[in-house]
């Protein structure tokens, strides 16, 4: 059974500012001759390993509301900077945008279940703005939109 992990996106305001921090990860690591994948270093290995690799994504929190998430390729050992033991969540590069998910504040990641994982909506391109929170929330507030 597929598990996803859900991760606070912490100085991320908008999912296009996560897409261009990514963007410049990448050309970054290519600059350094290093490897160009995407991962997020965590403390914690998910114990659950085998069900996160079943097709889980790494669902991201943004200002309170699950907005979007990445597909997950491997969880591997690895170091942080100082030379800690960490676990790599390798990502894919695309984005897919979901519907949103109210989400409190907490530390480090979570499991979520498949049956709680909020919809897609669609690919989140490179050239696409970004609809405030309020003006989304009250189109949603009129039914005129329902993400």
């Amino acid at each position: 059974m597929t598990v996803h992990l859900v991760k606070l996106c912490v100085g991320c305001d908008t999912v296009q500012e996560l897409k261009y921090w990514q963007i410049e990860r990448l050309k970054e690591l290519k600059r350094a001759r290093k490897p160009a994948v995407l991962f997020h270093p965590t403390l914690q290995t998910p114990k659950r390993r085998d069900e996160v690799l079943d097709g889980g994504s790494l669902y991201w929190v943004i200002r309170g509301f699950i907005l979007v998430r990445q597909r997950i390729l491997d969880l591997r050992p690895a170091h942080k900077e100082d030379g800690t033991p960490c676990c790599a969540i390798v990502y894919d590069e695309e984005l897919m945008a979901t519907r949103p998910q109210a989400r409190r504040a907490f530390q480090g990641w979570r499991y979520l279940l498949a049956a709680d994982a909020p919809g897609d909506l669609r690919v989140v391109e490179d050239d696409e703005g970004e609809m405030p929170q309020a003006m989304r929330a009250d189109l949603r507030e009129l039914c005129l939109i329902d993400f």
